[in-house]
Protein backbone atom coordinates (compact mmCIF):
# COMPACT_ATOMS: atom_id res chain seq x y z
CA UNK A 1 0.00 0.00 0.00
CA UNK A 2 1.97 3.00 -1.16
CA UNK A 3 5.70 4.05 -0.44
CA UNK A 4 7.33 3.46 2.84
CA UNK A 5 8.39 6.81 3.99
CA UNK A 6 10.23 7.93 7.11
CA UNK A 7 9.51 11.61 8.48
CA UNK A 8 12.12 12.77 10.37
CA UNK A 9 10.37 15.63 12.76
CA UNK A 10 7.87 15.71 14.79
CA UNK A 11 7.17 19.43 14.89
CA UNK A 12 4.54 21.22 13.14
CA UNK A 13 5.02 20.58 9.79
CA UNK A 14 6.44 16.62 10.18
CA UNK A 15 3.13 16.36 11.81
CA UNK A 16 0.90 17.90 9.22
CA UNK A 17 2.85 15.97 6.24
CA UNK A 18 2.57 12.85 7.74
CA UNK A 19 -1.65 13.64 8.18
CA UNK A 20 -0.71 14.50 4.17
CA UNK A 21 0.93 11.21 3.07
CA UNK A 22 -1.54 9.46 5.43
CA UNK A 23 -3.93 10.33 3.56
CA UNK A 24 -2.61 9.27 0.18
CA UNK A 25 -2.39 5.45 1.88
CA UNK A 26 1.26 5.32 2.00
CA UNK A 27 3.31 3.81 5.09
CA UNK A 28 4.90 5.66 7.87
CA UNK A 29 6.95 6.38 10.77
CA UNK A 30 7.40 9.44 12.31
CA UNK A 31 10.35 10.10 13.92
CA UNK A 32 10.85 12.68 17.42
CA UNK A 33 14.51 13.30 18.48
CA UNK A 34 13.76 14.46 22.07
CA UNK A 35 13.16 11.32 24.39
CA UNK A 36 10.10 13.14 26.31
CA UNK A 37 8.50 14.95 23.15
CA UNK A 38 8.20 10.94 21.92
CA UNK A 39 7.12 9.82 24.97
CA UNK A 40 4.04 12.51 24.89
CA UNK A 41 3.62 11.82 21.28
CA UNK A 42 2.80 8.07 21.99
CA UNK A 43 0.70 8.98 25.07
CA UNK A 44 -1.25 11.76 23.42
CA UNK A 45 -1.14 10.92 19.64
CA UNK A 46 -0.93 15.09 19.03
CA UNK A 47 1.34 17.95 19.48
CA UNK A 48 -1.42 20.75 21.29
CA UNK A 49 1.83 23.29 21.80
CA UNK A 50 2.91 22.87 18.08
CA UNK A 51 -0.18 21.70 16.39
CA UNK A 52 -3.73 22.09 18.19
CA UNK A 53 -6.37 19.91 17.83
CA UNK A 54 -4.73 17.46 14.99
CA UNK A 55 -4.17 13.85 15.65
CA UNK A 56 -1.92 11.67 14.74
CA UNK A 57 -3.49 8.66 12.79
CA UNK A 58 -3.21 5.07 15.04
CA UNK A 59 -1.66 3.79 11.32
CA UNK A 60 1.24 6.22 11.67
CA UNK A 61 4.46 4.46 13.39
CA UNK A 62 6.46 7.16 16.03
CA UNK A 63 10.04 5.92 16.66
CA UNK A 64 12.73 7.26 18.69
CA UNK A 65 15.81 5.55 17.23
CA UNK A 66 16.59 6.65 13.84
CA UNK A 67 18.36 3.49 12.52
CA UNK A 68 14.94 1.70 12.95
CA UNK A 69 12.99 4.82 11.65
CA UNK A 70 15.11 4.51 7.70
CA UNK A 71 15.01 1.09 7.78
CA UNK A 72 13.78 -0.36 4.53
CA UNK A 73 12.12 3.01 3.70
CA UNK A 74 11.72 4.36 -0.05
CA UNK A 75 11.94 7.86 1.10
CA UNK A 76 13.53 9.93 3.81
CA UNK A 77 11.67 13.53 4.50
CA UNK A 78 13.49 15.82 6.49
CA UNK A 79 10.52 17.85 8.57
CA UNK A 80 13.75 19.75 10.60
CA UNK A 81 14.68 23.40 11.39
CA UNK A 82 17.28 24.10 8.87
CA UNK A 83 20.53 24.36 10.98
CA UNK A 84 19.61 21.08 12.16
CA UNK A 85 19.88 19.24 8.76
CA UNK A 86 23.62 18.73 8.44
CA UNK A 87 23.46 16.75 11.78
CA UNK A 88 21.01 14.55 11.33
CA UNK A 89 22.35 13.80 7.73
CA UNK A 90 25.77 12.76 9.69
CA UNK A 91 24.00 10.70 11.74
CA UNK A 92 22.32 9.42 8.82
CA UNK A 93 24.81 7.77 7.30
CA UNK A 94 25.98 5.27 9.86
CA UNK A 95 22.55 3.84 9.33
CA UNK A 96 21.69 4.03 5.87
CA UNK A 97 22.50 1.04 3.94
CA UNK A 98 20.03 1.17 1.10
CA UNK A 99 19.09 3.54 -1.51
CA UNK A 100 16.53 6.26 -0.94
CA UNK A 101 15.49 9.14 -1.91
CA UNK A 102 15.27 12.40 -0.18
CA UNK A 103 12.92 15.11 0.41
CA UNK A 104 13.99 18.10 2.00
CA UNK A 105 11.26 20.57 3.77
CA UNK A 106 13.10 22.92 5.45
CA UNK A 107 13.69 26.86 4.43
CA UNK A 108 16.61 27.92 5.13
CA UNK A 109 20.69 28.82 4.33
CA UNK A 110 23.35 26.74 6.92
CA UNK A 111 25.30 29.13 8.42
CA UNK A 112 28.46 29.45 8.37
CA UNK A 113 28.89 27.56 5.14
CA UNK A 114 26.01 29.53 3.44
CA UNK A 115 24.85 26.03 1.87
CA UNK A 116 21.44 25.55 0.68
CA UNK A 117 19.93 22.65 2.18
CA UNK A 118 20.42 20.36 -0.75
CA UNK A 119 23.95 21.27 -0.89
CA UNK A 120 24.62 20.56 3.28
CA UNK A 121 22.73 17.29 2.18
CA UNK A 122 24.67 16.49 -0.51
CA UNK A 123 27.65 17.14 1.10
CA UNK A 124 26.90 14.57 3.86
CA UNK A 125 25.70 11.55 2.83
CA UNK A 126 26.68 9.06 0.39
CA UNK A 127 25.78 8.96 -3.17
CA UNK A 128 25.46 5.49 -2.78
CA UNK A 129 22.64 5.17 -0.54
CA UNK A 130 20.76 8.97 -1.59
CA UNK A 131 19.36 8.29 -5.25
CA UNK A 132 17.60 11.40 -5.56
CA UNK A 133 17.32 15.02 -3.36
CA UNK A 134 14.20 17.24 -4.07
CA UNK A 135 13.17 20.56 -1.70
CA UNK A 136 8.97 20.76 -1.75
CA UNK A 137 8.43 24.16 -1.06
CA UNK A 138 6.12 27.10 -0.99
CA UNK A 139 3.04 29.06 0.51
CA UNK A 140 2.24 25.92 2.81
CA UNK A 141 1.28 27.08 6.73
CA UNK A 142 1.22 23.36 8.48
CA UNK A 143 -1.59 24.69 10.61
CA UNK A 144 -3.88 24.74 6.89
CA UNK A 145 -2.20 21.95 5.52
CA UNK A 146 -3.26 19.69 8.45
CA UNK A 147 -6.91 20.96 7.85
CA UNK A 148 -6.86 19.94 4.46
CA UNK A 149 -6.82 23.64 3.37
CA UNK A 150 -6.15 24.09 -0.42
CA UNK A 151 -2.63 24.54 -0.85
CA UNK A 152 -0.69 24.44 -3.82
CA UNK A 153 3.39 24.07 -3.24
CA UNK A 154 6.54 23.12 -5.78
CA UNK A 155 9.06 20.08 -5.96
CA UNK A 156 12.60 20.82 -7.19
CA UNK A 157 14.94 18.39 -8.09
CA UNK A 158 18.10 18.68 -10.45
CA UNK A 159 16.59 15.46 -11.83
CA UNK A 160 12.67 15.92 -12.90
CA UNK A 161 11.80 12.44 -12.95
CA UNK A 162 12.28 12.78 -9.55
CA UNK A 163 10.33 15.74 -9.31
CA UNK A 164 7.36 13.63 -11.32
CA UNK A 165 7.34 10.75 -8.30
CA UNK A 166 7.10 13.10 -5.77
CA UNK A 167 4.13 14.64 -7.28
CA UNK A 168 2.20 11.57 -7.61
CA UNK A 169 3.19 10.82 -3.81
CA UNK A 170 2.17 14.00 -1.93
CA UNK A 171 -0.51 15.36 -4.46
CA UNK A 172 -4.23 15.22 -3.65
CA UNK A 173 -7.52 17.10 -4.04
CA UNK A 174 -6.14 19.65 -0.69
CA UNK A 175 -2.60 19.71 -1.60
CA UNK A 176 -1.46 20.24 -5.30
CA UNK A 177 2.52 20.18 -6.04
CA UNK A 178 4.16 21.56 -9.14
CA UNK A 179 7.34 20.57 -10.19
CA UNK A 180 10.39 22.64 -10.83
CA UNK A 181 14.02 21.70 -11.83
CA UNK A 182 15.42 25.01 -10.67
CA UNK A 183 16.38 23.58 -7.14
CA UNK A 184 18.61 26.97 -6.68
CA UNK A 185 15.68 29.00 -6.81
CA UNK A 186 12.92 27.24 -5.46
CA UNK A 187 15.45 27.52 -2.76
CA UNK A 188 16.24 30.68 -2.08
CA UNK A 189 12.90 32.21 -2.40
CA UNK A 190 11.83 29.72 0.65
CA UNK A 191 14.99 30.91 2.50
CA UNK A 192 15.38 34.31 1.74
CA UNK A 193 11.34 34.96 1.78
CA UNK A 194 11.83 34.90 5.76
CA UNK A 195 14.05 37.60 6.19
CA UNK A 196 11.19 39.74 4.21
CA UNK A 197 8.79 38.36 6.38
CA UNK A 198 10.17 39.78 9.81
CA UNK A 199 10.73 43.50 8.20
CA UNK A 200 6.97 42.95 7.53
CA UNK A 201 5.80 42.15 11.11
CA UNK A 202 8.67 44.97 11.86
CA UNK A 203 6.49 47.19 9.50
CA UNK A 204 3.24 45.94 11.25
CA UNK A 205 4.89 46.23 14.95
CA UNK A 206 5.42 50.41 13.86
CA UNK A 207 2.01 51.10 13.32
CA UNK A 208 2.95 51.71 9.77
CA UNK A 209 -0.08 50.99 6.70
CA UNK A 210 -0.71 49.12 3.57
CA UNK A 211 1.38 51.69 1.15
CA UNK A 212 4.82 50.80 3.36
CA UNK A 213 3.64 47.08 3.25
CA UNK A 214 3.30 46.74 -0.43
CA UNK A 215 6.51 48.42 -1.14
CA UNK A 216 8.32 46.11 1.17
CA UNK A 217 7.24 42.96 -0.80
CA UNK A 218 7.83 44.49 -4.14
CA UNK A 219 11.08 45.43 -3.17
CA UNK A 220 12.10 42.20 -1.28
CA UNK A 221 11.09 40.18 -3.89
CA UNK A 222 13.55 42.57 -6.19
CA UNK A 223 16.83 41.79 -3.88
CA UNK A 224 15.94 37.89 -3.56
CA UNK A 225 15.61 37.97 -7.09
CA UNK A 226 18.99 39.55 -7.41
CA UNK A 227 20.68 36.90 -4.92
CA UNK A 228 18.97 33.90 -6.87
CA UNK A 229 19.91 35.09 -10.15
CA UNK A 230 23.81 35.73 -9.08
CA UNK A 231 23.58 32.39 -7.58
CA UNK A 232 22.61 30.51 -10.78
CA UNK A 233 18.74 30.80 -10.10
CA UNK A 234 16.48 31.20 -13.14
CA UNK A 235 14.43 35.02 -12.13
CA UNK A 236 10.76 33.58 -13.52
CA UNK A 237 11.34 31.20 -10.57
CA UNK A 238 10.51 34.08 -8.22
CA UNK A 239 7.08 34.60 -9.89
CA UNK A 240 6.33 31.49 -8.42
CA UNK A 241 5.22 29.51 -5.71
CA UNK A 242 8.64 29.48 -3.73
CA UNK A 243 8.76 33.30 -4.82
CA UNK A 244 5.81 35.26 -4.47
CA UNK A 245 3.19 32.80 -3.45
CA UNK A 246 5.34 32.17 -0.71
CA UNK A 247 6.71 36.07 0.32
CA UNK A 248 3.43 36.86 0.21
CA UNK A 249 1.83 34.88 2.16
CA UNK A 250 4.59 34.51 5.17
CA UNK A 251 4.48 38.19 4.79
CA UNK A 252 0.62 38.25 5.91
CA UNK A 253 0.02 35.22 7.28
CA UNK A 254 -1.10 35.29 11.51
CA UNK A 255 0.40 31.82 11.33
CA UNK A 256 4.06 33.16 10.08
CA UNK A 257 6.93 32.92 13.25
CA UNK A 258 8.80 35.48 11.22
CA UNK A 259 6.07 38.14 11.40
CA UNK A 260 5.43 37.27 14.66
CA UNK A 261 9.23 37.69 15.47
CA UNK A 262 8.81 41.13 13.37
CA UNK A 263 5.76 42.60 15.12
CA UNK A 264 7.36 42.13 18.68
CA UNK A 265 10.65 43.79 17.25
CA UNK A 266 8.98 46.75 16.27
CA UNK A 267 7.02 47.26 19.55
CA UNK A 268 10.09 46.96 20.89
CA UNK A 269 10.80 43.80 22.43
CA UNK A 270 14.61 42.52 22.11
CA UNK A 271 15.45 39.37 20.45
CA UNK A 272 16.84 37.07 22.50
CA UNK A 273 13.47 37.91 24.84
CA UNK A 274 10.95 36.81 21.67
CA UNK A 275 13.56 33.57 20.89
CA UNK A 276 12.82 32.46 24.65
CA UNK A 277 9.63 32.75 24.73
CA UNK A 278 8.41 30.42 21.36
CA UNK A 279 7.61 27.16 21.22
CA UNK A 280 8.79 26.71 16.99
CA UNK A 281 11.79 28.26 15.22
CA UNK A 282 11.96 31.21 13.59
CA UNK A 283 13.89 30.26 10.44
CA UNK A 284 14.47 33.88 9.17
CA UNK A 285 16.93 34.69 12.29
CA UNK A 286 19.15 32.40 11.31
CA UNK A 287 18.73 32.66 7.38
CA UNK A 288 18.90 36.43 8.07
CA UNK A 289 22.85 36.19 8.93
CA UNK A 290 23.56 33.73 6.35
CA UNK A 291 21.90 36.07 3.92
CA UNK A 292 23.64 39.44 4.98
CA UNK A 293 27.00 37.43 4.69
CA UNK A 294 26.08 36.27 1.41
CA UNK A 295 25.25 39.83 0.27
CA UNK A 296 28.77 40.85 1.47
CA UNK A 297 30.59 37.69 0.36
CA UNK A 298 28.74 38.09 -3.63
CA UNK A 299 28.49 42.06 -3.74
CA UNK A 300 24.80 41.49 -4.29
CA UNK A 301 22.66 44.22 -3.22
CA UNK A 302 20.12 43.37 -0.38
CA UNK A 303 19.50 46.73 1.80
CA UNK A 304 16.15 45.28 3.06
CA UNK A 305 18.07 42.10 4.37
CA UNK A 306 21.19 44.25 5.65
CA UNK A 307 18.38 46.42 7.75
CA UNK A 308 17.03 43.64 8.96
CA UNK A 309 20.26 42.46 9.87
CA UNK A 310 21.49 45.54 11.81
CA UNK A 311 17.94 45.39 13.87
CA UNK A 312 18.29 41.90 14.99
CA UNK A 313 21.94 41.59 15.65
CA UNK A 314 23.29 45.68 16.27
CA UNK A 315 20.54 46.58 17.89
CA UNK A 316 19.48 49.61 15.59
CA UNK A 317 16.10 51.23 16.25
CA UNK A 318 13.82 49.47 13.26
CA UNK A 319 12.30 53.00 13.22
CA UNK A 320 15.93 54.49 11.83
CA UNK A 321 16.39 51.50 9.75
CA UNK A 322 13.03 52.05 7.82
CA UNK A 323 14.46 56.09 7.72
CA UNK A 324 17.58 54.35 6.08
CA UNK A 325 15.83 52.64 3.63
CA UNK A 326 13.87 55.58 2.72
CA UNK A 327 16.54 58.05 2.16
CA UNK A 328 19.11 55.87 0.19
CA UNK A 329 19.97 57.10 -3.25
CA UNK A 330 17.58 57.46 -6.23
CA UNK A 331 17.36 54.95 -8.69
CA UNK A 332 15.42 53.41 -11.57
CA UNK A 333 12.86 50.90 -10.59
CA UNK A 334 14.41 47.67 -12.71
CA UNK A 335 17.78 47.57 -12.20
CA UNK A 336 20.07 44.76 -12.16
Amino acid sequence: MGEKIAILGAGSWGLAVAGLLHANRHTLRLWEFDRREYQRLIADRSNEKKLPGVRIPPEIEIIHDLDLAIRDVDYIVLALPAQKVRSVCQSLVGFLDHPVGIVNLAKGIELGTLMRMSEVIASVCDQSTVKDVATISGPSHAEEVARQIPTSVVAASNDESYARTLQAIFSNAAFRVYRSDDLVGVELGGSLKNIIAIAAGIVQGLGFGDNTLGALLTRGLAEITRMGVDAGARALTFSGLSGIGDLVTTCLSRHSRNRHVGERIGRGEKLNDILDSMVMVAEGVDTCRSAYAMSRKYDVEMPITGEVYYVLFEDKPPAEAVRDLMGRSLKTEIWS
